[in-house]
């Protein structure tokens, strides 16, 4: 017999998952509701208004995909591309790559505006590939954990709807703790996590969908034979290629119809509802200044130590620092010895930028300052120990000093 489930409690400092916020484990062990018990369609309601505070939108149709982040991502392209449609991606790190990679998967046209990594696009550069290749649907990362960047998208659902191009961003790594501004965007589609900034588990996947994308998917609807009355009408587009992740019939199914699509994840909506609750009360602006006083403080901290922060700090994301391991260390050694002698994770990379840096998070309920200078204390005793020389005690000091700047 297998033992009764008893993690080490650890403090996951990399780019998430992150550790849960109580409040909202405690709402996950509340009991089951029938999917159409009036409690629980209420709860629905109330989760998709809170979510429109959190996607800062006025946006209708907000609500809940069933699944972790991806689910959000795979059901935003698959129900806004039509097979054979051109979709512009712009690709600056991995999570840029995932998009181009889902897409390839649903008989996208794909064309793509390459950065390097640890770069950003600027509003010139996506409106010349947007009118170089005149796609469908553009589509974006906002904040992309591999590099620790945060594409700046102000003005750019403006060049969309100006070039008749629907868009979608993929705001995972940053709802919940940097501004989705959807409506000041004015993007159509987007989608996010629980897992980091927003303090929960992996699972569900917040989504907003704006008046004009909802008319493009549900132009593609199909209600399933099943379900079907003798007043159902499909759309004319061509229909969309997933059954589960069909926005169409999610969109039916959070409507008032309440046309059955599947069993919502009652305790994932409990987990998302009380996610949102908690940032809002917090208050938008608090809850953005204090994951922007964690990221300072711990790239304050990291500085102090001797090392070097990865990418551009006009663009670095508040809530995920990326650092270079320094030459003659080895970072997974580094790592195991925090996770190992502290109880602290912290991120290593991908791609070109495996073994070259690590990936530290403040995030969610880990953005507090105890947490940052936990890590960075726990951080420094682990490269001393690895034989790497820099001043003792410099690194909180700095992070401390960071916090009292912003105070």
């Amino acid at each position: 017999m297998f033992g009764q489930i008893d993690p080490p409690h650890r403090l996951l400092m990399g780019p998430g998952p992150v550790n849960v916020h109580p409040r909202v484990l405690r709402a996950m062990a509340a009991d089951m509701l029938g999917q159409f018990d009036p409690e629980m369609t209420g709860y629905m309601n109330q989760t998709m208004a809170l979510y429109r505070h959190v996607f800062m939108t006025e946006n209708r149709w907000t609500f809940l995909v069933d699944g972790t982040a991806r689910a959000g991502i795979e059901a935003a392209l698959v129900s806004l591309v039509e097979p054979g449609a051109r979709l512009l991606v712009l690709r600056a790190g991995r999570f840029g790559l995932l998009l181009s990679e889902i897409a390839g998967r649903i008989g996208a046209d794909i064309r793509t505006l390459d950065i390097p990594w640890g770069a950003v696009a600027t509003r010139g550069q996506i409106e010349a590939a947007i009118v170089e290749h005149q796609p469908q649907v553009f589509a974006a990362i906002h904040g992309d954990t591999s590099t620790t960047m945060a594409q700046p998208l102000d003005g750019v659902g403006d060049i969309c709807r100006r070039h008749g191009v629907l868009s979608y961003v993929d705001a995972t790594a940053t709802l919940g703790g940097m501004a989705v501004a959807t409506d000041a965007w004015g993007v159509d589609v987007v989608t996010g996590g629980l897992q980091k900034c927003m303090g929960g588990p992996p699972g569900s996947a917040p989504i907003t969908i704006s008046d004009r994308a909802a008319a493009h998917i549900m132009a593609r609807r199909h209600v399933e034979a099943g379900i079907r009355t003798a007043g159902s009408r499909d759309g004319a587009r061509p229909r969309i290629g997933s059954n589960y992740f069909d926005l169409a019939m999610v969109m039916d199914y959070w409507s008032e119809q309440r046309l059955n699509h599947h069993t919502e994840a009652t305790s994932m909506l409990y987990a998302a509802r009380e996610a949102a609750r908690i940032m809002v009360e917090e208050g938008l602006e608090a809850r953005f200044a204090r994951h922007r006083a964690a990221g300072a403080a711990m790239g304050a901290g990291l500085r102090a130590m001797g090392l070097t922060l990865y990418g551009q700090d006009a663009h670095r994301m508040t809530n995920v620092t990326g650092v270079h391991i320094p030459e003659g260390i080895d970072g997974e050694v580094v790592r195991t010895r925090m996770r190992a002698e502290f109880e602290i994770e912290i991120g290593t990379a991908f791609g070109p930028l495996a073994g070259k840096i690590w990936r530290i998070g403040a995030m969610g309920y880990n953005a507090m300052k105890h947490k940052v200078l936990i890590t960075l204390a726990a951080l420094e005793a682990s490269l001393r120990a690895e034989g790497f020389s820099l001043p003792q005690g410099n690194a909180v000091d700095a992070a401390r000093a960071s916090y009292e700047a912003a105070s």
